[in-house]
């Protein structure tokens, strides 16, 4: 691990900049798998209720999903910032969505 910290190059800033990014968005990640979790764990105990599974998925598609596609999409594909703009914006849009028609009483 350290082999790719000390081989790290960024364009336009320093490496700890790079390095700090990566971190929060590795962290946010974490963060929002673990809260879809528990939130899978709840409904898991009652599956009756699609609520949990909604708002899990919801946040999934808010934070990860977005997190992965901003890390994922420069780095192996020719996708540009626009393209990564509007898929990210897409998938943040899709889960505010999910989460709010969940809340306002969406059918469960």
């Amino acid at each position: 691990m350290l082999d790719v910290v000390l081989q790290l190059r960024a364009t336009g800033t320093s490496s700890l900049i790079a390095v700090i990014v990566v971190a929060i968005s590795v962290l946010t990640i974490i963060m929002s798998v673990a809260i879809a979790v528990v939130l899978l764990r709840d409904y898991r105990r009652e599956p009756g209720h699609m609520g949990q599974l909604k708002l899990a998925v919801g946040l999934l598609l808010l934070a990860s999903v977005p997190e992965l596609l901003r890390i994922a999409l420069p780095t192996m594909t020719s996708v540009g910032v626009v393209g990564r703009s509007i898929l990210v914006s897409g998938c943040e849009l899709s889960g505010l969505g999910i989460i709010l028609r969940t809340i306002f009483g969406g059918d469960s």
